[in-house]
């Protein structure tokens, strides 16, 4: 299968940036801005300068364009398998975050910089002062377009839901055409495509905060962005797997170019690259470390040190995953000559060995940093989510209390206090046991978990009782389905503690 690499590009990144924008904790990104920028701009710089030069000395054959291109794209990192490993050992909240918000940025710097690098590749020339103009452009643009696409279609939709009605269908389907969209409309104006998907996610965020769209639009979306997201990244793999053997035999070819008869020199080169990649982010780490704690010296504070461990573990949690793929399966093809793209198959190759390499590494190497480790302290966020839930449960209260006035005239007004009252009992329980402390504040909390486990566990057999009645043909199938649904809906509440 011959990729499009154009194509390519705007199937598969502008959701993931998306989606990456959307998701992530804003307030957490702001408060650690200076230092996500010192790693998602400073690092790929550093990293594409370094790595560049050494790609180039240790391979003669791939030119040093290919090489800095090469290098460009391994400098993003991926937060989705940082996520997937922070699931199985203790990786520091803060930390996570740090590098949550460095992934959503080196993404778009990183394949700025190779596009960069694949134009001097293609025309043979290179101006920084026409670069450092153009990358302006590429940014300040794709920003700027990214945040007005989403900010007018969501104004639109929403003028639209008003005046005839919310359809969930439209509003997902909406939802999946606005990365596509900004991504155009900044191709279009010779922008970043990449940064206005990433400002497109980032101002959808901010958008969905008015809380406009209903509850079950919400809930399907999310199922949805979820199985994209899932499905892209998975045919991103599937599709480097079906061009592997052509990749192998072109890297092979390359490899045999520079003197190496012996194949295993892929493997070396793997090693090598992902090792250099390694010590550049841990010289950056370390140097961005000195220079935050002497900033915050400097102001009077009296910052935590902290453990070389934990500046090794930031290092080795930068893992490369799908977004090396997608932007390296996107070197063209041919030179406008038309002879073929310069050692495009091994570049493919050795990128793909360092995303494996580097994955495999994490995975290994975290959990033995991070045993043991004492863990600068961070702020709870208990008192905050308490603080919360108590407010809105006197809205609610309050809403309820307003619902029982304004239906005192009606037929059935000996119901409502009933009804009523049994609403305002639930909250105002969960008021009184948001506000204990200490050990009666310990046990509410474990009352609260032992009623959930029970809870599920009544749902469970519910749901396993409703399908043996539909087997049995007791209840039609549309029934069990609408109850089965209600379940599901009452067991994912209980799930999220």
């Amino acid at each position: 299968m011959q990729l499009d690499p154009n194509i390519f590009f705007l199937v598969f990144l502008p959701p993931l940036l998306f989606l990456d924008g959307w998701r992530i904790p804003k307030e957490r990104l702001l408060r650690d801005r200076w230092t996500v920028l010192e790693l998602a701009l400073g690092l790929v710089v550093f990293t594409v300068l370094g790595l560049g030069y050494f790609v180039h000395w240790m391979i003669p054959s791939m030119p040093l364009a290919v090489a800095f291109a090469l290098a460009a794209i391994l400098s993003p990192t991926d937060p989705v398998a940082v996520s997937a490993i922070a699931k199985r050992m203790p990786i520091p909240g803060r930390l996570l975050h740090i590098l949550e918000g460095e992934s959503l940025l080196n993404d778009a710097s990183g394949l700025v910089c190779m596009r960069f690098a694949v134009a001097a590749a293609l025309t043979g020339t290179f101006s920084l002062t026409a670069a450092l103009g153009t990358f302006l452009w590429l940014a300040l643009g794709g920003l700027f377009i990214g945040w007005a696409v989403t900010w007018i279609t969501v104004a639109a939709k929403n003028w639209v839901f008003r005046h005839f009605g919310e359809e969930p269908g439209a509003q997902i389907l909406i939802s999946l055409l606005i990365p596509f969209g900004a991504y155009l409309v900044a191709e279009e104006f010779r922008c970043s495509g990449i940064l206005a998907a990433v400002a497109a996610g980032v101002s959808m965020g901010y958008a969905e905060q008015s809380g406009q769209a209903l509850a079950v639009t919400r809930v399907r979306r999310n199922a949805v962005w979820d199985t994209v997201a899932f499905a892209a990244n998975g045919i991103i793999f599937v599709l480097l797997g079906e061009q592997l053997p052509q990749i192998v035999t072109g890297a092979v070819r390359v490899v045999r170019d520079t003197g190496h008869r012996d194949v295993a020199w892929l493997g070396v080169y793997v090693v090598a690259i992902t090792a250099a990649l390694a010590l550049l982010r841990f010289l950056w780490v370390w140097a961005s470390l000195r220079f935050t704690l002497s900033r915050a010296s400097r102001r009077g504070g009296t910052p935590n040190i902290p453990s070389w461990r934990l500046i090794m573990a930031a290092s080795l949690a930068g893992v490369r995953g799908a977004i090396t793929l997608a932007g390296v399966l996107t070197l063209p093809l041919l030179m406008p000559n038309g002879d073929p793209f310069p050692a495009r198959e091994l570049a493919v190759f050795l990128a793909a060995g360092v995303i494996i390499v580097s994955l495999v590494s994490a995975s290994v190497g975290l959990p033995r940093l991070l045993k043991n480790l004492e863990i600068p302290p961070e702020p709870s966020q208990q008192a905050e989510e308490d603080r919360a839930r108590a407010a809105a449960a006197k809205a609610a209260i309050e809403a309820v209390e307003l619902a029982l006035r304004e239906a005192a005239g009606t037929k059935i007004n000996d119901l409502y206090p009933e009804a009523g009252a049994r609403i305002v009992e639930l909250y105002r329980q969960r008021i009184n046991g948001l506000s204990k402390t200490g050990d009666d504040g310990v046990h509410q909390r474990k009352l609260e978990a032992i009623e959930r486990r029970l809870r599920l566990s009544a749902l469970r057999a519910e749901r396993n009782e409703i399908y043996r009645l539909s087997r049995a043909h007791r209840v039609s199938e549309e029934t069990s389905r609408k109850l089965v649904s209600e379940i599901d809906l009452l067991e994912t509440r209980f799930s999220t503690p």
